[in-house]
């Protein structure tokens, strides 16, 4: 047993036991002196802690904190995103910094992709039939996923995980990305293209985008309006990336049909339009890791905080540099 490094567990206390399950503990105490779970820092002393593990709920890390944990080395995030908390103090300090996106992304980009096969599948109309008699399913263009094109929106971790997945199903992708280049494409096997052209060319739109001023409603009404006839959109990345006034319009018209996980605001108001409309599905914000895929999260963060004891560099280092493009 190690006791070089001591830790303390910092998270709403609600999630320990999901992320946190018996088995990850005792890894956790096997690996560095750990206190905890606490929710609230200010109730602790933290003047030796040399490593914080954090997840949902957890505390704001900014130089007053930091003032009191001098010793502290790195912050390891049994969750998704960092921005929320962690301020450029730490970065500033050189404290490294690791989060459990990539654990995360897993579960999100099985979710996209089951509702890909489903969208390509012709799910959303079919579902509110009784029978399929007299219902045309031998048109090959309209029915299946394979040979389909399907449009990627952001080369993310979970952006990447469903492009591997639907290469694997015989889907045709497309990359919007403004931040990647030919030689990303040619390495994810996909035909880069701008916005509108995907949205142009594609039977299917998934979206992976981080939330940024520059993607606000990145999917506005003339955004929409480019896609063909019977296509569907797929977010499960930000609510705030598509304009849900100008999404209800659309798919009102019947032309276009959205499987949305995410909704701004987030639940919608019981009176939207897109809760009565047959051709939309919503779903809870579940696509990210929930039940039992949570222990994933607190596997990783044990994971890297045994690399960090035995001198190994982070798998999910976070860069304060790319947190303006990242999610």
């Amino acid at each position: 047993m190690s006791t070089a490094l001591r830790a303390v567990l910092a998270l709403d206390t609600e999630h320990v036991d999901a992320v946190f399950p018996p088995s990850t503990m005792t890894r956790l105490r096997n690996s560095v002196t750990l206190s905890g779970p606490v929710r609230r820092l200010e109730e602790v002393d933290v003047s030796d802690t040399n490593v914080l593990i954090t997840s949902w709920g957890g505390p704001r890390i900014d130089a007053t904190l930091l003032a009191r944990a001098p010793r502290l080395r790195a912050v390891i995030h049994a969750a998704g995103s960092v921005k929320a908390f962690v301020t450029r103090d730490v970065f500033e300090r050189g404290i490294v910094v690791s989060s459990a996106a990539q654990a995360n992304a897993a579960p999100v980009a099985e979710y996209t992709t089951a509702v890909t096969v489903l969208a390509a599948k012709g799910v959303l109309p079919f579902a509110r039939l009784d029978t399929l008699r007299g219902r045309d399913l031998t048109a090959p263009d309209r029915i299946g996923l394979r040979g389909r094109k399907v449009g990627v929106v952001g080369a993310s971790r979970i952006g990447r995980l469903v492009i591997g997945a639907l290469h694997a199903l015989g889907a045709r992708v497309l990359l919007a990305d403004p931040y990647a280049d030919a030689e990303t494409a040619r390495g994810l096997g996909v035909e880069l293209v701008g916005l509108d052209t995907l949205c142009r060319r594609s039977d299917i739109v998934t979206i992976h985008a981080p939330e940024l001023p520059s993607t606000h409603h990145m999917f506005d009404r003339r955004q929409l309006n480019l896609l063909p006839p019977e296509a569907v959109l797929i977010n499960t990345a930000r609510g705030s990336l598509v304009d849900h006034d100008a999404l209800a319009d659309v798919c009102a018209t019947g032309s276009l049909s959205a499987v949305l996980d995410v909704t701004d605001p987030e639940p919608l108001p019981a009176d939207h339009p897109l809760r009565s409309l047959p051709n939309v599905l919503l779903t809870p914000h579940l696509a990210g890791a929930c039940g039992r895929e949570r222990r994933l999260l607190g596997e990783f963060a044990a994971d890297e905080t045994e690399r960090l004891v035995a001198g190994l560099p982070l798998l999910g280092t976070v860069r304060f540099e790319d947190l303006a493009h990242s999610a």
